[in-house]
């Protein structure tokens, strides 16, 4: 949140109030959340930027509303815009309700991507020292988001009991997943030759490492690995889901480990899971 208060400013640009900042600083809501909320925010304030925010109506957002949807801007950032627009007139500003009718894209429920098992192991194989190699190894056999990968503190590793505790996960919810016993030799390894102080993954100059560096890990090793799909962290956790849903666990301990509040954001791996699928026989085979 410092970082954001501290950030240089733009010349004849509108910041974000203040009492926004100190309502999602209050609420807890998480790095991520709260740079994305700023951003969105931000953005729409400058567009109507001679405005009153206070005489701002529905309309004025629809029309903001139709001109992401005109710029090809994707679902995802459209309703976090909707989300951080009423966080300030519900939420900072106390007024319940305001913009209640204000119409949202309609949801998608695209599959997610998932990596075969072999193609993980390339990936992994093909990092280059490592540090990488135990990054790349922990989001897939953890099943982890990238933020909750940085964010791990080397106590977060339990040894004792086999687990990785995650704190303050999406929504700011604990919990703990899966530390595998080859995932655990690398770490230990990797611990004695790099020696990390606070973060259990650190930059040069010490302090959490970076988002774009991990995206940055997977991207050259699946280049090097020959994978021609587009593979992020979250493929990776998909990946984790979906091969654990074809090895028979039980699809509430899945949803445990992904930190899913409901059953039914879980079952969408139950459409790409892939080990019932391979037992039914295509009709073209008794004809053929």
């Amino acid at each position: 949140m410092e970082r954001i208060r501290q950030r240089k400013q733009k010349t004849d640009y509108r910041q974000c109030p203040e009492e926004y900042l100190q309502k999602l600083e209050i609420k807890r809501y998480s790095d991520n959340t709260i740079v994305n909320y700023v951003h969105c925010f931000e953005v729409f304030i400058n567009y109507y930027k001679d405005f009153d925010l206070l005489r701002i109506n529905e309309n004025d957002i629809r029309n903001y509303l139709q001109k992401l949807v005109r710029e090809g801007k994707s679902d995802s950032y459209i309703n976090q815009a909707v989300n951080a627009i009423k966080f300030y007139y519900e939420i900072v500003l106390e007024m319940p309700n305001r913009f209640y009718s204000i119409e949202r894209p309609r949801k998608t429920r695209p599959l997610p991507k998932v990596l075969s098992k072999e193609e993980i192991k390339s990936i992994i194989n093909h990092t280059n020292n490592l540090k990488h190699r135990c990054i790349v190894s922990i989001l897939y056999s953890s099943g982890l988001r990238r933020a909750e990968l940085l964010n791990l503190k080397v106590e977060d590793i339990d040894s004792k009991r086999m687990i990785i505790n995650v704190s303050s996960g999406k929504g700011n919810k604990d919990r703990i997943t899966l530390l595998s016993p080859s995932v655990l030799r690398d770490l230990r390894i990797y611990y004695k030759e790099w020696r990390p102080k606070k973060y259990l993954f650190e930059g040069i100059k010490g302090g959490k490492y970076s988002e774009q560096s991990v995206l940055q890990i997977i991207k050259k090793a699946s280049a090097r690995a020959g994978i021609t799909k587009r593979v992020s962290p979250h493929v990776l956790r998909h990946s984790f889901a979906t091969h654990l849903l074809e090895n028979g666990t039980d699809l509430r301990y899945i949803q445990v480990l992904l930190g899913h509040s409901s059953t039914k954001t879980t079952e969408i791996y139950t459409r790409v899971a892939i080990n019932n699928i391979r037992i039914i026989k295509s009709p073209i085979d008794d004809i053929i």
